[in-house]
């Protein structure tokens, strides 16, 4: 059957998890490289020159512009990767729209462990926080017609943090890897076609639904899916309500869009 789709977040109360929370696993893997690439082997030469070890400190995380927020449990885990006593306290979390100028949260703790992870956590922020306000965009310019999806079109190790940031945005999650579906592309038409790309995926037991969406196009039949190539989210919306009674739209850029229920 074809992936269930993963929903944007619901509101967090008490600090317990919600949708928008990357899996652990993952997460802490991905902060540990990160870490790792930009400590180098010696640490933080500058800080440990300069800052005694036992000088206590206080930084604001303030929005620069306004967006909407993802990355929250990126930053947490940095620190607590860093230097368990660093306290990290948050106004705002993710999936929440924010102005230019509001402070989102504060961290607190030895002045070198701050130092020595702003830049990291400050990338994990500002990369998921944009993903997360351009799925945003996307899914206003939809109108609530359709439902924004992703693709697979992420960076290298950063996909379940990206997934996250895609529903913080309140968009929703589609194939995660190529192991959760089965999905007919162009590339996979070159040996056999569509008809017979069909029939060889009707023919096995994964992912029927998806062999019955190409199948349809190969028929002549009107296509359940609708392409919005390199558009931005203004024209996608546009390109939304021209699709009326199809399953989807996809957006070429790393966007899907699918009208009507969540797959199942």
């Amino acid at each position: 059957h074809a992936t269930a789709l993963r929903a944007p977040p619901r509101t967090r109360a008490g600090g317990a998890v919600t949708d928008a929370d990357a899996a652990v696993g993952p997460l802490r893997e991905t902060v540990a490289v990160a870490l790792e690439e930009d400590l180098g082997v010696l640490g933080d030469l500058t800080s440990q020159a300069i800052i005694p070890e036992a000088v206590l400190g206080t930084g604001r995380f303030v929005a620069r512009e306004q967006g909407v927020l993802a990355g929250v449990q990126a930053v947490d885990e940095v620190f607590r990767q860093l230097d368990p006593d660093v306290t990290v306290t948050w106004r705002s979390q993710d999936g929440d729209s924010v102005a230019a100028g509001l402070e989102l949260g504060r961290v607190f703790g030895r002045m070198r462990s701050i130092l020595s992870g702003e830049r990291t956590a400050l990338n994990f922020l500002c990369h998921l926080s944009g993903a997360a306000t351009l799925t945003r965009a996307f899914v206003q310019a939809a109108g609530g017609g359709v439902r924004v999806l992703d693709t697979r079109k992420t960076l290298p190790g950063l996909r379940a943090l990206e997934k996250a940031a895609v529903r913080a945005g309140g968009g929703y999650n589609h194939r995660a890897s190529l192991s959760d579906a089965l999905l007919i592309k162009d590339n996979h038409l070159v040996r056999l076609g569509i008809e017979k790309s069909v029939q060889a995926a009707s023919a096995r037991s994964l992912a029927p639904s998806w062999a019955r969406s190409v199948s349809a196009a190969s028929t002549g039949t009107p296509p359940p899916c609708a392409a919005c190539q390199r558009r931005r989210p203004t024209p996608c919306g546009d390109a939304a309500s021209e699709t009326a009674g199809r399953d989807a739209l996809r957006h070429g850029e790393g966007k899907l869009v699918e009208s009507g229920p969540a797959a199942t």
